[in-house]
This record gives C-alpha cells, structure tokens and sequence, in this order.
C-alpha cells in the first residue's frame, strides 16, 4: 500500500485568445460618372438666364452716361441710387404698382378658384362634351393675343368696361383661364382617385374627400400655376396699353414714360424695372416652399 494516493492531475484547457475587431474599411460610394459635367451645364444654364437680369440691376446701379457705352463695366462702379429717386420722380410710380398689384391679385384669385372647379370636373367627372371642352381649352390657347384686342376692345367698349379695372381683369382672364384649367387638370389627374374612394368609405363626402385628401396634394400645382398666372398678369403690356387711360395705366406702361422724342432713358428706366420685378420676386420667396414639396408627399402615411 502506498502512503497516500497521488494527486490527480486536472486538465486545464486553455481557451483561444479573443482575435482583434477587423477595423472598418468605409467604403466611399462611386462619385456617378458625367455629375461634374451636369453641374457645369447647369451653372452654364443658370448664368445664360440669370444674366439679363443682373445687367437690368447692374445698369440701374450705373450713372446715366455709363448706361450706353461702347466700353460696356460689367461691375457698377461708381454706383448710384440717383436713378431710382429719378424713376419715382417720373409721372406717378405707386398708382400704376398698386393698380397692377389689384389686377394680377384678381386675375390669379378668380382664374384659381374657376379654374380649380372646372379642371376638376374635367378630371373627375364624365359628361357629354367633355372632349370638346379639352379641345376647346387648347384651340384658345394657341390664338396670338394681338388677333383679339380689336374684338375685346369693342365688346368691353360695348359693355362699358373701358378704361376700367374690372374690364382688364375679364381680359387677362381669357388667356389665364385656359391655362389654370389645363395646368390642373394634369395634377389632379396624377393624383390617383382611390384616395378619395377611401375617404368616402370612412364616411367623407365628396366634397370632404376632396377638401381633406386632394386639396392638400393639389396645393403645390395650384402655387406653381398661381406664380405664372401672376407673372402673366403683372407683364401684359399691348391690352393696358389699349384698354386703358395714361391716368388709370399699369407699372408695364407706366415704363413708356421713360422714352421720349429725346430718346430713351436706359438707366432710370432700368431702374423701374427693378423696382417692378420685387413684388414678382418676393410672391416666388413667400410660396417656393411649396412648389419645391412633391406633390403626393403626405399622400401615404404610417
């Protein structure tokens, strides 16, 4: 027998040490190839456009004699505010504004609210002559404007709307009707109609479908066509040139004021023009929210 048994030996595993974490490679997406060329081109584009504008702003900041030059600056240097006190100096400046204000807030108010009803019986709705109306929208469109004012001048003569507000506003809706309504028509089409079908299951009328479902998509095409209808409006010359008085005129006419059997005065009437394009400019600021949110977002929730 032996004194004390032997101590038994335990085997120890040894366990693998714990391999370092690979570091992270991140991996940079493939830049697509011609983007740089497409940011030029449109850098390009954005200058051709934006050009005239800046050289309207650049003259009206020169001092007349630099206005026509055969060593055109394209920088305004010195620069002068002499030609905007000029401009609203000449004649009366804030009646023609505010009475072009009132005519292209009416045309675009009026145009809206007709054209919005009609586009969406147009869409919505099947009726006998519907096609003919379509046609009828598009034929409008293509008559030049200068083929009816002689037309629109006796009829409104007729009437007893010359050299009336009222009647410039009737004019400018017969080219900016037709355009509203086909312009909206192409939204609500692409707007799908089970919306509204769902609506009305959940118990909407049909007029509650469509203020609570399509009016909400809708809003971005009704700004967008709202801004061209308001250009147009604010822009047309030849019909307030013929339909009304020099003492009832617009700001478009108001610019004639500047050309005289002297000549015409480039700089102070490059400076109207300025003052002209802000309302334009701040009515595009006020709405491009808008027109930049797509036109079904919020069409689908979670």
């Amino acid at each position: 027998m032996t004194d004390s048994a032997a101590p038994r030996e335990t085997a120890v595993t040894e366990l693998p040490a714990k391999a370092a974490p690979a570091p992270k490679i991140r991996s940079k997406a493939p830049r697509p190839k011609g983007r740089s060329l497409y940011n030029l081109i449109g850098v390009a584009v954005a200058a051709i456009l934006g050009f005239p504008v800046y050289w309207m702003v650049n003259t009206a900041l020169k001092p007349d004699k630099y206005a026509i030059s055969n060593d055109p600056k394209f920088l305004p240097f010195p620069i002068t505010l002499d030609n905007f006190k000029r401009a609203l100096d000449v004649s009366d400046f804030w009646g023609p504004v505010t009475r072009s204000l009132i005519i292209a807030g009416t045309t675009v108010a009026i145009g809206l609210v007709v054209g919005l009803l009609a586009a969406l019986a147009i869409s919505r709705f099947a009726f006998r002559g519907r096609k003919v109306v379509i046609v009828g929208i598009l034929t409008v469109q293509m008559v030049p404007l200068v083929a009816m004012i002689i037309p629109v001048f006796l009829l409104l003569n007729d009437l007893g709307q010359y050299n009336k507000l009222s009647g410039i506003i009737l004019t400018y809706l017969t080219f900016v009707l037709p355009f509203t309504v086909w312009t909206l028509r192409g939204f609500i089409v692409n707007i799908p109609k089970e919306l509204e079908e769902s609506a009305m299951v959940d118990g909407c009328t049909r007029t509650g479908a469509f203020v609570r479902v399509v009016f909400p998509l809708l809003a971005p095409g009704m700004v967008a066509t709202a801004i061209y209808g308001f250009i147009q409006a604010w822009n047309e010359y030849l019909y307030a040139l013929q339909l009304l008085s020099q003492t009832n005129t617009t700001a478009t006419v108001w610019l004639g004021n500047f050309t005289t059997t002297r000549g015409t005065e480039y700089a102070p009437m490059m400076a109207g023009s300025t003052m002209m394009a802000i309302p334009v400019v701040i009515f595009f600021l006020l709405v491009q929210r808008r027109i930049a949110s797509g036109l079904t977002a919020g069409a689908v929730k979670g």
